[in-house]
């Protein structure tokens, strides 16, 4: 017990995770929970809970054709979990048992749950909880006038509550399996409502639920948002209609040829927002063109906003980059937004991440290329998709080798932990010295 208390918020955060992937990992290696008389491989188990937990998506099986419903119900279950953290999770149950969330329950809970304050901690978990269910249920509600048709009454709740799940959570696991394996929502292609549901539960999740408890105080105030918010909503903003655009430019002769108008514009929006990052497609990604998949590599490796069931270096990171890019260029000691000044300690900290990220990911696609026969544009795919806890695949994540996928594994763990709990985790508890060196210039640039 004295151990498990010297452990600081972030570690534990990350241990929380490996716990969830481990058991779930040893929940599909049983036979109830494959179709297939042959055992699951522990590498490919592993491999589906990690996926499941960190809201990937990426699987080396269809989920349909290879898990049965006990199996599928231990991932989407995973899904929800992974989605809005494990330690948030835990702490709904002492908030809504009425029990005393102490001070470092509350620093834990506001880590996990991605806020900047204590205060109002257990009011933001009641919003957490409660958004979830209405969202979900929801979603839910409008994939079910569709799937009930065509797959029955209990069979079409089933598959509208599951795509719910995993569209919120944006995991990008999906029992599309029953029409074609690994085909996703491609049969969906220009279906207006699964098309509008599916980006709304992708959004609303991938905003943060910071963002969630400003709008709910606030309502339709944008003035009176905090920054965070605003900057989230503006870059999400410039990021979906910015990224439908483009897609539809590079895309309309080549993964959107032989489609109507109207098709084209409805696979646009949601090649732009299924990215950030879902991992749902409506269109054949193999068939991307180089542009729409750089176009793709950059949307995946973006990501959603802080504190949100998505991955990638976040909204915010990008933003900030961005802006004191801006002030630099302009010889401007301040970075301003909003008639409000960002603190320099976020450049460093969006610019540590950036690094971090980019680095990991060059050193995966290096590994990858030395060991898989397959292009860099797919390998590139793949581990961008991986890091982003995206889930989108040009195809080949069923066909890598053990090593691969164990790389792979590391991808998605990294990606929804984040590089900067990596680096919190690793210098939480050092005790730095007040001793400061002598200051020199060198050149950079």
């Amino acid at each position: 017990m004295k151990s498990i208390k010297k452990l600081t918020q972030t570690q534990l955060i990350v241990i929380s995770f490996i716990c969830v992937i481990l058991v779930g990992s040893a929940l599909l290696c049983l036979p109830i929970s494959a179709r297939s008389d042959t055992p699951v491989s522990y590498i490919d188990a592993l491999f589906t809970a990690t996926s499941a937990t960190c809201v990937t998506g990426l699987i080396v099986a269809d989920t349909y054709t290879n898990w049965t419903l006990f199996g599928q119900i231990v991932i989407i279950t995973m899904i929800q979990i992974g989605g809005l953290g494990f330690m948030t999770m835990v702490s709904m149950f002492s908030v809504f048992s009425k029990k005393q969330i102490g001070l470092a329950e509350r620093n834990l809970l506001m880590q996990s749950a991605g806020t900047v304050r204590t205060s109002g901690v257990k009011a933001l978990v009641r919003r957490v909880f409660l958004g979830t269910a209405v969202f979900e249920g929801l979603g839910a509600l409008l994939l079910s006038i569709r799937f009930i048709p065509q797959f029955g009454v209990l069979k079409g709740i089933y598959y509208s509550v599951f795509h719910s799940i995993s569209a919120f959570c944006n995991a990008g696991f999906d029992l599309m399996g029953t029409k074609e394996a690994f085909s996703s929502f491609t049969s969906y292609t220009g279906d207006i409502l699964v098309n509008l549901t599916l980006i709304a539960l992708i959004v609303i999740g991938g905003i943060g639920f910071f963002v969630w408890n400003d709008i709910s105080k606030n309502k339709l105030s944008f003035k009176q948002y905090e920054l965070h918010t605003k900057i989230v909503l503006v870059t999400s903003a410039v990021l979906i209609f910015g990224g439908s655009l483009l897609f539809y430019v590079f895309e309309k002769d080549a993964s959107l040829s032989g489609m109507n108008a109207c098709e084209k514009i409805l696979a646009s929006i949601f090649g732009s927002v299924s990215p950030r990052t879902a991992g749902f497609n409506t269109v054949d990604l193999s068939a991307l063109s180089d542009s729409g998949s750089m176009l793709t590599n950059l949307l995946m490796l973006i990501g959603g906003s802080p504190g949100s069931t998505a991955g990638g270096i976040k909204t915010t990171t990008v933003a900030v980059l961005f802006l004191s890019l801006i002030a630099a260029a302009k010889k401007e000691k301040d970075i301003t937004v909003f008639k409000r000044s960002i603190d320099n300690t976020a450049v460093t900290q969006a610019a540590s991440i950036i690094f971090f990220y980019l680095v990991t990911l060059l050193f995966a696609v290096m590994a990858l290329c030395a060991l898989e026969p397959f292009g860099l544009k797919e390998i590139i795919f793949e581990a961008t998709s991986a890091i982003a806890t995206v889930g989108a695949t040009m195809g080949i994540t069923a066909k890598l080798s053990v090593i691969s996928k164990i790389i792979i594994v590391f991808l998605m763990f990294f990606g929804r932990v984040g590089g900067m709990s990596f680096i919190l985790m690793l210098s939480e508890r050092k005790v730095y010295l007040p001793l400061k060196r002598p200051m020199e210039k060198i050149l950079v640039g």
